[in-house]
């Protein structure tokens, strides 16, 4: 099956999430994953019509960035995994959205390399959902701080959150993402209240496996990839 079909089936079923949460399908975004492939890959994704790809390690969005620099319509680039602050400056350059701002030293080191090069830096904080000390992610109880701090970066601009839920195996997959998701949405919303995080309007939470239980409980954003190509 061709990615133009795969990606019209996940749409479907996002449609159908969104009628039964009362949303319209123009409120969810599909990021593209494209760690999955190569850059004939990544480009057979835009010409499907999705804009937006997003890739977890930072040399491989620098590399598919530049085979695509000149591709119409032009992709947005979404980091969506660790970065390191010695990685800042050259995924600044062509980065549309940061998803994973998880400290304060990652912060001062995107606004710094932001004002170098005069922009505003679009950021997610990512939330460790799991409370697991082996995943990356901010806690919930230093996400306050962090939104502060970030509301005091001229050169940065929260936009929301990212959370990944946790994989159980067995038939409890399901209720379990859900369940975190619902607590990221409650987590977004009490940020949005205590620090008058006006612009926390964005979530993104949800990837090929939970993508539907995400848009049931909020998701802006869904990070699709191994439906795109398995």
């Amino acid at each position: 099956m061709a990615v133009t079909e795969r990606l019209a089936e996940i749409r479907e079923r996002m449609a159908e999430a969104c009628r039964q949460a009362g949303r319209s399908p123009a409120d969810v975004r599909i990021i593209g994953v494209t760690k999955y492939g190569d850059v004939d890959a990544a480009r057979a994704v835009l010409t499907a019509g999705c804009l937006d790809l997003g890739e977890s390690r930072p040399q491989e969005l620098w590399r598919k960035a530049e085979a695509l620099a000149a591709t119409e319509p032009a992709p947005r680039w979404h980091l969506i995994g660790h970065l390191q602050r010695n990685k800042v400056r050259r995924t600044l350059e062509v980065v549309h959205l940061i998803h994973t701002l998880d400290s304060q030293r990652l912060l001062a080191a995107i606004n710094e390399e932001a004002a170098r090069q005069g922009r505003v830096c679009e950021v997610l904080i990512e939330i460790n959902l799991a409370g697991d000390p082996g995943r990356t992610g901010a806690s919930e109880a230093d996400a306050q701080k962090l939104v502060v701090a970030a509301q005091a970066c001229p050169h940065v601009r929260l936009r929301g959150l990212m959370g990944m839920a946790s994989v159980p195996e067995g038939p409890a997959a399901s209720g379990q993402a859900r369940r975190q998701f619902a607590q990221l949405r409650i987590l977004r919303e009490h940020l949005q209240a205590e620090a008058a995080a006006e612009t926390l309007t964005e979530l993104s939470m949800g990837m090929s496996g939970d993508y539907v239980e995400a848009i049931l409980e909020g998701a802006t954003m869904v990070r699709i990839g191994s439906a795109l190509f398995e």
